[in-house]
C-alpha cells in the first residue's frame, strides 16, 4: 500500500475524511483508509488478542427492492437467498454463464428486505453486470450510501459490544440493531475464521463519533494494512487479488459460498457439472511458509514439491503476511495448488533470488 493524498478520484472513507491530514491514507479495495494506526505489533496483539476498531467505510450497502427482488437474487448469486432466515446473510460468488467468477458479495435479510454488501473496488463492475440481467423484472438496485461502518475484531469484542449496551450476536452471518451514546447503529457479526468480527453500520456523519466512542469503551484502533494480514493467516482469498476472473467456482475451495440445493442461477450449470463429474485440478489453500532470511517470498513465487526430480511448478503465492506477536515471527499466505500437491500432505518449497523456504498446506486456521 502507498500512501496518497486525498486529491484522487478514489473515494475517502468517512473515517478517513475524519483523521485526514494528520493520518496519512492509502488505498484498499476501491477507498482510502489509514495504513496504520499504531505500531504493527500493537495492532496483531489488538486483532488477535484483544479488541481492535478499525475503518469498513470501503464497503457498500445496496437494497434490492421490487416485486421480483428474491427469484431475481437468486437466480444470479451461487447461495442462497428465498431460503434465507430473517437476522441472517449469506456469502455468495457471482458467476458469468461460462461459471467464471465476476466477484463476491454478502446477501442480507431483514424481514422482507435484502440487501447486498460489495466492496467499493467491485461495485460498479457487479453492478453494471447486474443491471444486464433486470429485463422484465420488478428489480431495483438502491445504494445506501448515506451510510458507512466501522468494524470491532478481536476476542474482546464482545466485551466491548456489552459495555456499550449492545447484544453480541451468537453465531456468524447473522445481524441486529441497537444504540452507542445515542447513535443509532445496525449490527452485523461478520465471518472471522479466527476471531469474532462486528460491523456497525450508521449514518456518514455519525462515524467519528462512533469511533471515539469504541476507542473510549477500550477498543484499540487498527489500520488496513492489519486487517490484510488477518485475512491472509485465516486463509481467506479476496477477489481481484486471490480469486481472479478465470477461477471456478470449486477452485477457490470456498464451499461456505455454495448452496447445492437452491433453484437455478447463472452459472450453475458448470458449477454441478464439476461436482457430478469430479474436482478440478487445483484450488486455493492457506499456507504456513518458512524463509531463511528476513525477506518474503514475492506474491508470484512458484511452489515446487520438496525432492521432486523434475521440480515442476506446482502452485503460485497469491497472498503473503508476517505476523509478529510477543517476539515470535511467522508467514502465512494463501496458494494456488495443483491437486497432485496436495496428496499425501507433501512439503512445498519456494526459491527466489533473495531467499527460499518451505511452504505447508493448512487444512485448519493456524493456532496464534
Amino acid at each position: 500500500m502507498t500512501e496518497v493524498d486525498v486529491v484522487t478520484t478514489i473515494p475517502t472513507t468517512a473515517l478517513g475524511a475524519f483523521l485526514y491530514p494528520t493520518t496519512p491514507l492509502v488505498p484498499y479495495l476501491g477507498a482510502l483508509t489509514p495504513q496504520y494506526l499504531d505500531a504493527p505489533e500493537a495492532e496483531l496483539t489488538a486483532v488477535f488478542r484483544g479488541a481492535a476498531v478499525h475503518d469498513l467505510g470501503w464497503l457498500r450497502r445496496i437494497a434490492v427492492r421490487g416485486e421480483d427482488r428474491e427469484r431475481w437474487l437468486s437466480g444470479m448469486v451461487t447461495n442462497a437467498v428465498e431460503g434465507l432466515p430473517d437476522a441472517s446473510g449469506a456469502y455468495s460468488l457471482v458467476l458469468n454463464a461460462q461459471g467464471r467468477i465476476q466477484g463476491d458479495l454478502y446477501t442480507w435479510r431483514s424481514g422482507t428486505e435484502l440487501e447486498i454488501e460489495i466492496a467499493a473496488d467491485q461495485t460498479e463492475a457487479l453492478l453494471g453486470h447486474f443491471d444486464k440481467f433486470i429485463i422484465m423484472d420488478d428489480v431495483e438496485l438502491v445504494p445506501l450510501s448515506a451510510e458507512s461502518a466501522l468494524e470491532i475484531t478481536g476476542p474482546g469484542a464482545d466485551g466491548i459490544l456489552s459495555d456499550l449496551g449492545l447484544t453480541p450476536l451468537a453465531e456468524p452471518l447473522t445481524s441486529g440493531a441497537g444504540a452507542v451514546g445515542g447513535i443509532p447503529v445496525r449490527l452485523f457479526r461478520g465471518y472471522g475464521a479466527l476471531v469474532p468480527r462486528y460491523e456497525l453500520w450508521a449514518a456518514g456523519e455519525q462515524i467519528p463519533a462512533l469511533w471515539r466512542a469504541l476507542l473510549a469503551a477500550g477498543a484499540k484502533p487498527v489500520g488496513a494494512a492489519t486487517l490484510e494480514t488477518l485475512r491472509i493467516v485465516e486463509g481467506t482469498p479476496a477477489y481481484g487479488v486471490d480469486i481472479q476472473s478465470r477461477d471456478l467456482a470449486q477452485e477457490t475451495a470456498q464451499t461456505r459460498a455454495l448452496n447445492f440445493n437452491k433453484g437455478c442461477y447463472l452459472g450453475q450449470e458448470i458449477v454441478e457439472r464439476i461436482r457430478s463429474r469430479g474436482q478440478v485440478h487445483r484450488h486455493l489453500r492457506a499456507l504456513e511458509l518458512t524463509s531463511d532470511g528476513a525477506e518474503l517470498p514475492a506474491v508470484g513465487t512458484e511452489l515446487r514439491i520438496a525432492g521432486a526430480a523434475d521440480a515442476k511448478a506446482v502452485g503460485t503465492l497469491t497472498s503473503v503476511a508476517s505476523v509478529q506477536l510477543a517476539g515470535v515471527r511467522r508467514i502465512f499466505g494463501i496458494g494456488m495448488v495443483r491437486a497432485e500437491a496436495e496428496v499425501g500432505n507433501k512439503m512445498l518449497i519456494w526459491e527466489t533470488g533473495s531467499g527460499n523456504g518451505e511452504a505447508k498446506i493448512l487444512h485448519a486456521p493456524p493456532v496464534l
